[in-house]
C-alpha cells in the first residue's frame, strides 16, 4: 500500500470537482470561505478548472473533462493534497477516462471526499494500491467553529489525527509509531458524542457546525456461535469487541454500481492482503432498507466479503425507515450474519454527520465498547 506525504505548513491544497462543482448556494460561498480559512492558516490553495463549472450531467463537467482534471492533479506537482469540491450523481462516468496506471506510477498524494467520491476513493485503494481518505468535502471546512470531526479530517491530511485532546474531550495518542519509534505511523479516530438528524433551520448562518443533537448509541453485533446469527450486546462497559484488517469501502450506492466492472478490483485486492483480512466500511445515501439488503446480497454473491474480519456500517441517509419487516438493522445483519464476524452499526460514517475520517487502505484495528469506538489505522 502506498501512503502519500502529509500536508506540511505552507503546502498546497488542491480543490478538484470530479463530481459536482461549487456553483449553487450555499456551496459557492462555503467553498470560497474554506479557501480563505486554509490561506489564513498558512496554506496555498489551487482550484481545478471544474470547481466553478456546471456543464455536466450530475457533475461539474463532461466525464472527459472531469477525468482530465483528476489525471492532471494526481500526476503533476501542482498540489500536495486534494479535497473534493462536493458529491454528486454520475462521477462513475469519469472512470472510463481516468489513467489509474499513471496515477499508480506517480508519487502518491492524499485525496479526500465521500459519497459520489467513492468512485475515486475505492479504486485508488483497490486498483492503484494508494491510500485515500473517506471524509468531508471542501465546504465543511468553512464551518465556524469547525466541528471536531472536520478538525479530525484536516488532521488526517497533516498526519496529526489522534494527537492530543479534541474539544469534545476525546483524545488519542497519535500520531503514534506502531510497535515503537521504528514502526509505521498510526492515526487514531474515535466516535463523537452526538450526530445530526436534521440540518439547521432554513435561514440559519451557513457557517454553523453540524446540528448535532442526537446521542450516539451505535450498535455492536457479534456472532452467537450458532451458524452466524447475531446478538446485540447488552449495554456493558466490561465487554470489548476487537478486530483488524485492511480498511476499504465507501458509499454503498456507488460500490454496488462498480461491482462487476473493470473498476471492481476487489478479489485481487483481497488476495494481495489475504494475510491481513478486510475491514469493510460503508453507508448509504439514497437506498431504502430493501435496497440496502439487495445490494449487500449482490455484493456477497459476487464474492466481495470473503476474507472479511468485520464490518463498519454508517447511519443511512434514510434513517429509521422500515417496510414489510425490513429495517436499517436487519437489512445489514440479515446478509452479513453468515460471515461470523462483528458488525458495528449506526456509526459516524457518511451522510448524517459527523463522520470519522477513515484511511482507506490502512491496516485498521477496531476496538469497541458500548458508546466508545476507537479505530487505529496503521500506515503499513
Amino acid at each position: 500500500m502506498r501512503y502519500p506525504e502529509f500536508l506540511k505548513k505552507g503546502g498546497t491544497i488542491g480543490v478538484i470537482a470530479p463530481s459536482f462543482g461549487c456553483t449553487t448556494e450555499p456551496y459557492a460561498t462555503l467553498e470560497r470561505e474554506a479557501v480563505r480559512r486554509f490561506e489564513r492558516d498558512g496554506y496555498r490553495v489551487i482550484e481545478g478548472p471544474n470547481v466553478r463549472e456546471e456543464k455536466g450531467v450530475g457533475k461539474s463537467n463532461t466525464p472527459e473533462a472531469c477525468a482530465a482534471e483528476i489525471n492532471d492533479f494526481f500526476t503533476s506537482d501542482r498540489a500536495d493534497v486534494l479535497i473534493s469540491a462536493g458529491g454528486g450523481e454520475t462521477m462513475c462516468e469519469d472512470l472510463s477516462f481516468v489513467d489509474f496506471g499513471a496515477i499508480q506510477a506517480a508519487p502518491p498524494k492524499w485525496f479526500m471526499g465521500y459519497s459520489d467520491n467513492t468512485n475515486l476513493v475505492f479504486p485508488l485503494t483497490t486498483l492503484a494500491d494508494t491510500a485515500s481518505i473517506y471524509g468531508p468535502c471542501v465546504s465543511d471546512f468553512a464551518q465556524n467553529p469547525r466541528h471536531p470531526a472536520v478538525e479530525d479530517a484536516f488532521r488526517a491530511l497533516t498526519g496529526e489525527l489522534g494527537c492530543g485532546e479534541r474539544p469534545d474531550g476525546h483524545g488519542g495518542p497519535g500520531p503514534a509509531r506502531a510497535g515503537g519509534s521504528a514502526g509505521p505511523v498510526t492515526l487514531t479516530v474515535r466516535n463523537y458524542d452526538r450526530w445530526e438528524l436534521e440540518k439547521h433551520p432554513e435561514g440559519s448562518d451557513v457557517f454553523l457546525p453540524y446540528n448535532a443533537t442526537e446521542p450516539n448509541r451505535f450498535r455492536i453485533y457479534e456472532p452467537d456461535g450458532r451458524g452466524g446469527l447475531f446478538v446485540h450486546f447488552p449495554v456493558s462497559e466490561k465487554r470489548e469487541t476487537r478486530f483488524s484488517g485492511r480498511l476499504v469501502g465507501g458509499c454503498l450506492d456507488i460500490l454496488f454500481t462498480l461491482a462487476g466492472t473493470r473498476f471492481d478490483g476487489v478479489r485481487a485486492f483481497a488476495d494481495r492482503y489475504r494475510d491481513d483480512g478486510i475491514v469493510w466500511f460503508f453507508e448509504a445515501c439514497e437506498l431504502s432498507p430493501m435496497d440496502v439488503r439487495r445490494c449487500l446480497w449482490a455484493l456477497s454473491e459476487a464474492g466481495w466479503f470473503r476474507g472479511a474480519n468485520g464490518f463498519l456500517v454508517g447511519r443511512p441517509m434514510r434513517y429509521g425507515e422500515s417496510a414489510m419487516g425490513m429495517n436499517m438493522y436487519n437489512a445489514v445483519t440479515g446478509v452479513l450474519g453468515k460471515y461470523g464476524v462483528p458488525v458495528l452499526a449506526d456509526l459516524d460514517i457518511g451522510h448524517l454527520p459527523p463522520m470519522m475520517p477513515l484511511i482507506s487502505g490502512s491496516l485498521a484495528t477496531v476496538t469497541a465498547r458500548p458508546g466508545n469506538l476507537r479505530i487505529d489505522m496503521a500506515l503499513v
